[in-house]
């Protein structure tokens, strides 16, 4: 349930809502404007070929996170106490509307077999790429990527969201030189809009999987997705993106 390639430096990069596939049975039971699996991280994994070609791990899901949610624990306790967020198994769409046509959510059965049968398998694919890496090289460093609708979704965040969003869990994810030689990174460019620990400041793999005392390191970046798409035609866009992707290379190289 996750595709793996395996690389040949000290970095995982994971992108565990990149999928859009919703199987037929499930939607069947879903809004139609759910259908279509609207949150997804449209095209991470084309944005982050390039380090693919360093000889980066790689590593996605089979399904959209609406089957399962791979960045959230397998319990569901809230990452954003007090703020609105979606769940393991989403009920809500990040604008606020229903997922399920009433009375077809799931069931906590039906959550349980999710996890046994999607959530496992990636965090077990996760969780051994990370050893043979730090195991091959002394350290490693995971690194999350994420997209999303930039603005115009209060349920999650007022106004505009930062083109480019690291998270940290506020430092703790990621030694504090690592952090800040990040933030150097972002302050000596002026094209994209950028905040550390901002709204997002990590989903569940960023601090779940990191010991920075070990050299076991994990950041994340959720990009708005204007920065690399059409958004109205849903489409790739290969000019926005090469920009970004400049700046994601100085990135990635400051963390290696």
């Amino acid at each position: 349930m996750a595709q793996l390639i395996q690389g040949s430096i000290p970095l995982l990069i994971s992108l565990p809502h990149n999928s859009s596939f919703i199987p037929e049975s499930l939607q069947e039971r879903m809004q139609t404007s759910a259908r279509s699996a609207p949150d997804t991280d449209w095209f991470v994994d084309q944005l982050y070929a390039f380090a693919q070609e360093w000889g980066a791990s790689i590593l996605t899901p089979s399904y959209s996170r609406y089957v399962v949610d791979l960045n959230r624990p397998r319990d569901d306790t809230s990452l954003y106490p007090g703020q609105n967020t979606t769940g393991l198994c989403p009920t809500t769409q990040f604008d606020g509307s229903p997922v399920y046509l009433e009375g077809r959510e799931p069931t906590l059965d039906e959550i349980k077999l999710r996890v046994e049968q999607y959530w496992e398998p990636y965090h077990q694919a996760l969780q051994d790429e990370l050893d043979r890496l730090h195991q091959e090289f002394g350290r490693v460093v995971l690194w999350e990527g994420h997209s999303i609708k930039g603005e115009n979704l209060p349920y999650l965040f007022d106004g505009v969201l930062p083109d480019l969003n690291i998270g940290t869990a506020d430092g703790t994810t990621c030694l504090p030189h690592t952090q800040q030689a990040l933030t150097d990174v972002l302050a000596a460019q002026d094209e994209f809009s950028w905040v550390v620990n901002g709204r997002f400041k990590g989903g569940y793999n960023t601090r779940h999987y990191n010991d920075p005392a070990h050299n076991r390191e994990a950041i994340q970046l959720e990009m708005a997705q204007r920065t690399y798409m059409d958004e109205p035609r849903r489409a790739f866009d290969h000019d926005k993106a090469g920009k970004v992707q400049l700046l994601m290379a100085s990135l990635l190289q400051t963390v290696l």
